[in-house]
């Protein structure tokens, strides 16, 4: 981890993800702190954004307060979490009295459509991506796939599913650590 990185940068890293990532700020945090910033490695930023899902609230403004704290401290986590909110949440409002005043347009309902399905597709794109770079073992794919199954399938609720394969995958990854 880079320990040369200014409040000030961290401010602006975390205001572009919250400006370029309307509808998908999981893709665009990922870029912007691992290939654009080099702030962090594949590795770490997918352990990091692990503990930011797992933690009440939104996971990419608990990674930025995790990210902030390890290269500022509290004012590092101050700069992230106002960086990566200020500005979207002012857009936010104005986007919301836009939509007031034009939703009765039916253009307005198609963008919005295309819109959901390009952020559902930089989701997928950026999952894709860590999977590929993170070197999984054939138990992480079977995990993945139970997930899929379980949620997508079966249409359990991800709650369920979460407290189900938690356990399974730190299970399988204690018995292959010790065979392998």
């Amino acid at each position: 981890m880079n320990q040369n990185v200014r409040t000030l940068d961290l401010f602006l890293g975390f205001a572009k993800i919250g400006m370029l990532g309307f509808g998908g700020i999981g893709p665009i945090s990922r870029h912007v702190i691992v290939e654009e910033r080099k702030w962090l490695t594949e590795e770490e930023y997918a352990a990091v954004l692990g503990m930011g899902q797992v933690l009440p609230g939104p996971n990419t403004v608990n990674a930025g307060v995790i990210i902030g704290d390890s290269f500022r401290g509290m004012r590092g986590s101050l700069a992230c979490v106002a960086g990566i909110m200020l500005a979207p949440c002012f857009i936010v409002v104005l986007l919301a009295i836009l939509y007031g005043k034009f939703s009765d347009l039916p253009d307005v309902n198609i963008a919005l459509i295309g819109a959901g399905a390009a952020a559902a597709g930089m989701i997928i794109g950026t999952a894709l991506k860590m999977i590929r770079s993170l070197k999984l073992h054939s138990s992480g794919y079977l995990i993945i796939l139970f997930a899929v199954l379980g949620i997508n399938i079966v249409h359990w609720p991800m709650g369920q599913v979460l407290l189900v394969l938690i356990p399974v995958g730190l299970i399988l990854t204690k018995l292959l650590s010790k065979h392998g």
